[in-house]
């Protein structure tokens, strides 16, 4: 578990804390919640095959017409630190 818990804390050092000034407290816990949120449900991992642990990878575009006109649209998180892309349905 060590090894484990010391790969989640150098990457939210590095992904997070390290790009954002902390002002107090209470914003640090707010920014450790999104961050949290930000790295179990959208951020993909590679021992997982690009998926993120608590949600299933999106079926993939096999129809050449879908991709040629795939509209991606961009979510920022904590002013802009952290970004979320989704395809636009």
């Amino acid at each position: 578990m060590n090894s484990l818990m010391e790969r989640w804390i150098q990457t939210c050092r590095r992904e997070l804390l390290d790009r954002t000034l902390i002002w107090n407290q209470s914003h640090l816990l707010h920014a450790l919640r999104e961050f949290e949120t930000f790295y179990n449900w959208h951020r993909p991992h590679r021992a997982l095959g690009q998926a993120a642990p608590l949600r299933p990878l999106p079926e993939p575009i096999s129809v050449p017409a879908q991709i040629r006109y795939l509209e991606v649209r961009r979510r920022d998180r904590l002013s802009g630190a952290l970004h979320e892309y989704r395809r636009a349905a």
